[in-house]
């Protein structure tokens, strides 16, 4: 019996659950078995505890004790008599008959005094089947009779039958009916659980030091909220949450069937000017933001961060929680492995690396039928294809099912690929920053048979998959795009595929719990998804569109997604709307830019930022005409929001070295620009508190029309959207492709792979693709070297003079300042 209530508990189709079985089974195990909020009969200890405890609202009465209540009348004041009213349903009639103001008195049976207080009672209620040894003599005059003592669901006695001079009543039909009520309540429950409301959430208080600590200080300092506790605050089910740990969880897609009729938040791009090398702070901007709308100003809001990679944590950039007092939380486990997303990543590309090479060999090494007994073995005295094979037949225009039918040239066109191995573009991958991995060769053992071949690693989250997790809106939907990838071309100039090498199926497998977003939370207890992290020069550097989509329903209407796009507004902004707006159908409704003083100056004309060393005095002085002159950069980065038909709010993110003059006369600047407002932000050193000014911004330009448009229509040729962006975008005079890059643009054109978006692979320094220039370059031709195309993820990258996909390690790198505290298994050092 246990087993099949643990089992229907979990069942997502069942909101209640009412036991009749046989008296002698009603133990507190079985009851306790029912969960709380599906138990119907009202019976387990919680639901009793909430009873004995007033908590009318978010309990159910037994209903045995409601048809009790019912059938007496007025009781203020009288007698009541129990008997043989045992357990939980003994316990819930006393409770309830003292709340209306009875006198209640509960005996056994068997009790000496029992033939006393009968003749006493006001009323009398019999719990259980009387024994038959028992003698029940007259009851008071007038008294009441009710005989609970029987299966509520079968009639075996009548209303108002006279046993004794007092009428003896039964609940039988009308605990029946309660019951039913019961359930009715539960299913009224069940449906305002599945709907947005306001979420009752209960934010973490700071407290704010001065000067302000280092991150992992200021995160240590902050006790979470357990996951399950945060998930339940924002309106998610039990069975939609998988939890790691105590404070991160998975989030299942089975919550956007539940709430696809409910509308969607406002959704907010936190895009930057283009930065220093240290970074202009869009995700501690992200995380502030949220914080100031949910904790201060009681908005539902949710953010949106990509996940870190360990390349760039162990290196030199550091993580990507935030900072400061408007960072996610725990930071550690934010920045190091999380639940292993990338983790998944990698094993999926390295399979798929893995099959291309093995390919290869056996087609080089074996005829036509030995690869044909190999791909289609007998198995237990049967051959027969797999399902992917299939479908790679009909591909091929062969609608056979037998393996026995196929032709000679049949089988030789279905077991050999013929991959061109000068023509892979799939590489391996490694979440670490290796140098050395740059350019390998491959195949130098003996096992191997001569097959080398010079190919690299990249970072992993440089990897299609990764772009593709970010960009699939479905299990379905991954697993299509996972098929189409595209990894090298045969002999014959053709595309071949993952799904041509029979590796669909194991890759959505390797990748299905990763398509899943991670809740997790900010200082102040807010919530955040944590999903994918594509590379944001080669791929479009954006969090996942499942995670905006789950968290557009959990907000509700009148809530805001705050999302954060890589790098400045020309990169990360751009490839945001032209390439996750359209895989997601989502409409942005407003872009908040961040700016600050000190990137503003180095466009100005103020001397190199670079990451490490010491600030000139250009950036830790007051000096307005640097200011004024780097506006230009600010200006331009508005303009092109405004390309796109969406209100932009500028951000400023105020250091402790920034002037009050500075400070106004960017937010003057920005506001004549066409800002729709600029407000300077604190929130790094107060919290959520020191961006109320922006919440309130941003609240007030999502109300304002919105008509957002893409920047050019897909139909045109590669070439001509390549130069919109570079034009309307960059300020590029024109574009100049290499006879390589043409060469590419023409061949995925002939294999109909012209329509899709661009993403332009450049540096994220300068508007140009010359990292130096700074401020507004113009009249420049846009160099682009090659053009690749990741068709599962499904966009053309072009590459802007050259661009590593392979970081590599400085000098000192950020892992001498990390360690591990064996007694307290801390982590020390991290920022």
């Amino acid at each position: 019996i246990v087993s099949e209530i643990l089992r229907l508990n979990e069942d997502p189709n069942v909101q209640g659950l009412a036991l009749d079985l046989p008296e002698s089974l009603y133990s507190s195990k079985v009851l306790n078995a029912v969960k709380p909020e599906k138990d119907v009969d009202g019976l387990s200890s919680v639901n009793l505890g909430r009873l004995v405890h007033g908590d009318v609202c978010d309990c159910l009465v037994p209903p045995t004790v409601c048809a009790v209540m019912e059938l007496l009348e007025d009781i203020g004041g009288k007698k009541v008599l129990l008997v043989g009213a045992r357990g939980a349903e003994g316990a819930a009639l006393q409770s309830v008959l003292q709340r209306q103001g009875a006198a209640v008195l509960s005996c056994h049976w068997k009790a000496p005094q029992l033939q006393s207080e009968l003749r006493h009672a006001d009323a009398v209620v019999f719990g259980s089947v009387k024994p038959h040894d028992v003698p029940v003599s007259c009851t008071k005059p007038g008294a009441t009779v009710i005989n609970c003592a029987h299966d509520p669901l079968s009639e075996k006695h009548s209303y108002g039958q006279q046993n004794n001079p007092a009428a003896e009543k039964t609940v039988g039909s009308l605990a029946v009916a309660m019951r039913m009520q019961n359930m009715v309540k539960n299913m009224e429950r069940w449906i305002h659980s599945q709907q947005c409301r306001k979420w009752d959430l209960h934010s973490l208080k700071l407290q704010p030091l001065s000067p302000v600590p280092s991150d992992i200080e200021i995160s240590r300092a902050q006790s979470p909220k357990a996951v399950d506790v945060l998930a339940k605050e924002i309106g998610l089910l039990t069975d939609e949450i998988e939890i790691y740990g105590q404070t991160k969880a998975k989030v299942r897609l089975s919550l956007l069937e539940r709430l696809k009729d409910q509308p969607d938040g406002k959704y907010v791009l936190v895009a930057g000017i283009t930065p220093t090398p240290l970074g202009e702070g869009k995700s501690t901007v992200t995380v502030g933001l949220v914080q100031a709308l949910t904790a201060h100003l009681n908005i539902n809001s949710f953010a949106c961060l990509r996940q870190p990679s360990q390349g760039p944590t162990f290196g030199v950039k550091g993580g990507a929680a935030g900072g400061g007092y408007a960072q996610v939380i725990p930071m550690e486990e934010f920045n190091l492995h999380l639940t292993g997303d990338i983790h998944a990543i990698t094993a999926a590309n390295n399979l798929l690396a893995a099959a291309i090479d093995a390919r290869i060999l056996h087609e080089n090494t074996q005829s036509d039928k030995s690869l044909y007994n190999r791909l289609v073995p007998v198995v237990n005295g049967v051959r027969g294809f797999a399902a992917i094979q299939l479908a790679r037949l009909r591909r091929l225009g062969i609608n056979k099912t037998d393996p026995e039918t196929l032709t000679e040239e049949e089988i030789s066109k279905f077991v050999r690929l013929d991959i061109d191995p000068s023509t892979i573009t799939w590489q391996r991958v490694v979440d670490t920053n290796d140098r050395f991995l740059r350019k390998i060769m491959v195949g130098q053992a003996n096992t191997e048979k001569g097959f080398v071949r010079q190919a690299q690693f990249d970072i992993a989250v440089a990897s299609e998959i990764m772009a593709i997790l970010a960009l699939t809106t479905s299990l379905q939907d991954m697993k299509e795009r996972l098929g189409r990838m595209v990894v090298a071309n045969d002999k014959k100039g053709q595309p071949v595929t993952a799904e041509d090498l029979g590796v669909t199926g194991a890759l959505a497998v390797l990748m299905k719990d990763a398509i899943k977003p991670t809740l997790m939370q900010t200082l102040e207890g807010t919530p955040v998804f944590v999903h994918a992290g594509p590379f944001a020069n080669i791929a479009h550097g954006n969090s996942s569109v499942l995670a905006d989509k789950i968290a557009l329903k959990l907000v509700g209407e009148k809530g805001f997604v705050v999302t954060e796009a890589g790098f400045g507004a020309d990169i990360g902004m751009e490839k945001f709307f032209n390439i996750k707006c359209r895989a997601s159908g989502l409409v942005p409704s407003v872009v908040v830019l961040v700016a600050t003083v000190r990137a503003l100056k180095m466009h100005g004309g103020g001397p190199n930022v670079t990451a490490g060393a010491p600030l000139k005095k250009e950036y830790t002085e007051e000096n307005l005409q640097l200011v004024a002159d780097g506006c230009c950069n600010l200006q331009k980065q508005i303009q092109i929001t405004q390309l796109f038909g969406v209100p932009v709010v500028v951000a400023l993110n105020v250091f402790k070295t920034d002037s009050p003059a500075e400070v106004d006369l960017v937010c003057k600047i920005a506001k004549e620009s066409g800002a729709f407002d600029a407000v300077p932000c604190n929130h790094w050193s107060a919290g959520g508190k020191g961006a109320v000014k922006l919440a309130q911004a941003v609240e007030k330009a999502a109300n304002q029309k919105n008509s957002f448009k893409y920047l050019y229509s897909l139909e045109l040729p590669i070439a001509e959207k390549i130069r919109i962006i570079a034009q309307k975008v960059y300020g590029a005079q024109d574009i100049e492709l290499s006879p390589a890059a043409q060469s590419q643009v023409d061949r995925y054109t002939r294999q109909g792979f012209g329509n899709l978006p661009i993403c332009m692979a450049k540096t994220h320094l300068s508007l140009s693709h010359q990292p130096e220039r700074k401020g507004v370059p113009t009249g420049f031709i846009l160099p682009i070297s090659d053009v690749r195309a990741s068709i599962g993820a499904g966009f053309i990258y072009p590459l802007v003079g050259t661009m590593s996909t392979m970081p590599g390690l400085p000098t000192r790198p950020c892992f001498y300042d990390i360690d591990l505290d064996p007694i307290t298994e801390q982590v020390k050092g991290l920022f």
